[in-house]
């Protein structure tokens, strides 16, 4: 950084500043748990000699033992992308209106978590429903470190209630599923052939002024040899629309490649998978009982609200712990 040419290259430049940002960081925090560790051990040896610390010993190591749990926690978040952005998607499934109302639940549930967290969000495309709710919708999610967290919530989730579009208040199970995806730097070098895409414009169906709704300004990008299909209509003009699109679409395929390279199943993989019984993570039960249960953890709480209200921390760090311990677990097929 100290280098005189450093600023001739704004994009690197930005990216090794991020970069010296969260290393130091992490030095900082390093430093912080030998300052507590240290006052913990002193405070500890002050007993052991008859000294009356008990009213001290026990916060230092309360303290100690939150910021060791946060170490662990970002410890578990040190994969190649997960300090990335997120391209988060939702997709309606098998439930009727009562999918598109769920999926719309859900994106709520989300942008709670992003503004609890402090991170942006910005919705790139959105498709409402016939009679309520969503189709699908797709948002950029930027914030430290929000892939990382994010890419524990991929997968199908199920809500059992009495259904509002039910004429009968008749028991309702509706299905959605949410990918997500980092966006990648503009440095990685993913090759998409222009004969390689279909590029088709339409008139944006959402909000955002006359210009958008008067105008082919939404952009819908196929990328012939995956299948994946990419939109965007957020933006005021088809070429910013189109730019947005094309990044969407270049992560996608970055993440279906390094798919190939684990050899596993990931978010992109998932998309496989049907939108119904047998292959959900989660589920969110408000009738008869109330309850959020992780079918891959086994981890549940009874306060539906404050879940569907954005607190989902601890659903994410039980994910994160099971996997880095290798003990992530197979949706179950048939459970409340």
């Amino acid at each position: 950084m100290a280098s005189p040419d450093f600023w001739s290259d704004m994009a690197t430049a930005q990216k090794l500043q991020r970069r010296r940002k969260r290393l130091t960081e992490d030095l900082d925090y390093l430093a912080r748990l030998e300052r507590l560790e240290g006052d913990a051990r002193v405070l500890l040896e002050w007993l052991e000699a008859g000294e009356p610390v008990e009213g001290d010993l026990g916060p230092a190591l309360q303290a100690l033992e939150a910021h060791v749990q946060q170490a662990e926690l970002q410890k578990m978040l040190g994969g190649e992308h997960d300090a990335a952005n997120c391209i988060l998607t939702i997709n309606a499934g098998a439930g009727g209106t009562d999918s598109q109302d769920w999926a719309e639940m859900l994106l709520r549930m989300y942008l709670r978590w992003s503004d609890r967290r402090g991170f942006k969000h910005d919705i790139t495309d959105i498709q409402a429903g016939e009679e309520a709710g969503l189709k699908s919708v797709t948002v950029l999610v930027q914030g430290e470190y929000a892939y990382g967290h994010l890419s524990a919530e991929a997968g199908v989730h199920r809500l059992v209630r009495i259904s509002p579009f039910d004429s009968n208040a008749r028991r309702q199970t509706a299905f959605a599923a949410v990918f997500a995806v980092p966006e990648i730097e503009d440095d990685i070098d993913i090759k998409v052939e222009e004969k390689d895409l279909r590029v088709d414009t339409y008139r944006s169906s959402g909000a955002g002024g006359q210009h958008v709704n008067v105008t082919d300004s939404a952009v819908r990008v196929t990328h012939l040899p995956s299948g994946i299909v990419v939109a965007c209509q957020n933006e005021r003009s088809q070429i910013r629309n189109r730019e947005v699109a094309m990044k969407i679409l270049k992560s996608r395929l970055y993440e279906l490649e390094m798919s190939k390279r684990r050899e596993k199943l990931d978010a992109v993989e998932a998309a496989k998978k049907d939108i119904a019984f047998g292959s959900q993570i989660r589920s969110y039960v408000l009738h008869p009982y109330r309850m959020v249960k992780d079918l891959r953890t086994r981890h549940e709480t009874g306060d539906v609200d404050r879940v569907l209200d954005g607190d989902l921390d601890d659903f994410m760090k039980s994910t994160l712990v099971a996997r880095a311990r290798g003990t992530l677990g197979q949706p179950a097929a048939a459970e409340e």
